[in-house]
């Protein structure tokens, strides 16, 4: 028996390796959660404030996001930026290795109406190439503000990454950072089972585990000044305890980050996680329905 979970947790394999199968359990989650929304709502009520003081004077705004996905929450900074500085150009480079979340975000683009002096520049590689190549130039292009959305799960080391693309920001430039909050189920979940579900060639287990303490703790170590900004989010799992739930077995994935999480893991991981979803540090009941608590915080770090 015990020879058999060995076998099964070498079998599993993060969503991260299939370009398809990462979109799909992506819109999975987005179908059922408030976090895009939510983030979105932040953009509109608290960036206003934090980009006033910026570019002013300037011709062009520069803006970089990394790992920016299928673009929604790029779309509402260059609306905020937009209302700032109407008559600045905006220059708006997107760094995202999955060509089809590229491929998306360029739809949305396209069935936007006044973005005439926004202009994209794709770059389709991941946050580690980025930087490389910028490092053999001999000067780097400077940024206005800089954003990493959910992405620093995905890199090898979280304080090289975040020290280098601060660099690269513009006097009073802002970086910004939206990463798990501590009170997140997911956070919870990883601290106690990270481990165990992590198998990703693309990351590193200290990163993959990362929540906003964690980057505090690295901003402090590099001297920088930053702010932290809750917000609140949460995702219907309830169909994940229908076992035959085609729908349910992509959202465990999804949450797990492993494909065909229910039938690779070994039976007391299994056992384990669907567990601790179900705790109300990690879940809330409501209605019949189990929410899950998708918390982040967002962290703007100055220049």
């Amino acid at each position: 028996m015990r020879r058999a979970c060995e076998m099964a947790a070498e079998s599993m394999k993060s969503v991260c390796e299939d370009d398809f199968y990462y979109l799909k359990t992506l819109q999975s989650f987005l179908d059922c959660s408030t976090e895009h929304e939510n983030i979105q709502k932040f953009m509109k009520e608290k960036l206003p404030e934090i980009l006033t003081r910026i570019g002013n004077g300037t011709p062009t705004f520069n803006v970089l996001g990394l790992g920016s996905g299928t673009g929604e929450p790029d779309i509402e900074i260059l609306r905020v930026i937009k209302s700032i500085h109407p008559t600045v150009s905006i220059i708006n480079e997107v760094v995202e290795p999955n060509h089809l979340l590229v491929a998306k975000y360029k739809e949305l683009v396209a069935d936007f109406k006044g973005f005439e002096n926004v202009t994209f520049r794709w770059k389709e590689m991941n946050c580690a190439e980025y930087e490389n190549q910028e490092k053999q130039k001999i000067e780097s292009e400077k940024f206005d503000f800089i954003h990493m959305i959910q992405m620093l799960y995905y890199v090898q080391d979280i304080e090289a990454t975040i020290k280098f693309f601060h660099s690269l920001l513009k006097q009073n430039g802002k970086l910004l950072i939206i990463i798990l909050a501590d009170s997140s189920g997911w956070n919870l979940l990883w601290k106690e089972y990270g481990s165990q579900l992590f198998s990703s060639k693309f990351q590193s287990l200290t990163s993959a585990s990362a929540s906003c303490s964690d980057i505090e703790e690295v901003l402090k170590r590099l001297g920088l000044r930053y702010q932290v900004f809750d917000i609140p989010s949460e995702w219907d799992i309830t169909e994940i305890f229908i076992e035959d739930s085609e729908n349910g077995n992509i959202l465990l994935d999804s949450l797990t980050d492993i494909t065909n999480f229910r039938l690779t893991a070994p039976p007391d991981l299994k056992a384990g996680v669907l567990n601790k979803l179900q705790q109300p540090e990690c879940s809330s009941e409501r209605d019949g329905k189990i929410i899950f608590n998708t918390s982040v915080s967002a962290i703007v770090v100055d220049k």
